[in-house]
């Protein structure tokens, strides 16, 4: 089990020597919905100095989706920021916007699908973000934990650490961690798959098929 956290900028900067002493893994925020305008303004400085001081890093990126269309934009403009960059963690879609749950399950779970497909075309691993809510009412959690890497937030109103015996990679479980370097509060996050050991040994070749769906 590895200890991480997932930054924007919210954060604003960080002390990433200070944050590598309590977290072992970052997930960064690149940007939110398909227009070049909606990068992440702290995006480079994170991914700079995760990779600078050796922290494992992946991304995510905000949905405001409405189509399967929309999705594969949306994926398109991350892969565009990312511009070849390595990355020791998955791109993550970060599904939670209220506005997309009028769409229903099946259409949901379409464009989940959709994005992450975009992803992998251009050699990263893809996941999907969501709280549990989401995984129960709106997404097909059975078909994505089967073709892709789950992270799952499950926050109580006290913003205690709290369980879900679903199948999951990486687990977020505060809204209000304390981590040194950053001032304001941080999502704190929990890794129970050793994705980064998984994604280094795909990319020599170590395995011939990429395991990229969520564990059982």
């Amino acid at each position: 089990m590895k200890k991480g956290m997932d930054v924007s900028h919210y954060q604003k900067k960080i002390d990433w020597a200070k944050a590598k002493n309590v977290v072992e893994y970052a997930i960064v925020k690149i940007g939110e919905g398909r227009y070049s305008n909606q990068k992440d303004e702290y995006f480079e400085r994170n991914y700079t100095e995760c990779k600078r001081l050796g922290i494992p890093v992946g991304v995510y990126s905000y949905a405001y989706a409405q189509s399967v269309a929309e999705a594969k934009e949306e994926a398109k403009r991350v892969i565009e920021w990312l511009n070849g960059r390595d990355l020791d963690l998955p791109v993550y879609y970060d599904l939670e916007d209220a506005r997309m749950q009028k769409l229903g399950k099946k259409l949901l779970t379409e464009i989940a699908t959709a994005y992450c497909e975009e992803i992998e075309k251009a050699g990263y691993w893809a996941g999907i973000y969501a709280n549990l809510n989401w995984f129960t009412n709106y997404l097909n959690y059975d078909i994505l934990k089967k073709r892709f890497t789950l992270w799952i937030a499950n926050v109580d109103f006290t913003h205690n650490q709290t369980k879900y015996d679903g199948q999951y990679d990486m687990f977020q479980y505060s809204w209000v961690g304390k981590v040194d370097g950053v001032i304001a509060n941080v999502d704190m996050d929990v890794m129970y798959r050793d994705l980064i050991t998984d994604i280094k040994n795909w990319k020599k070749g170590k395995v011939t098929e990429t395991p990229k769906k969520t564990e059982d």
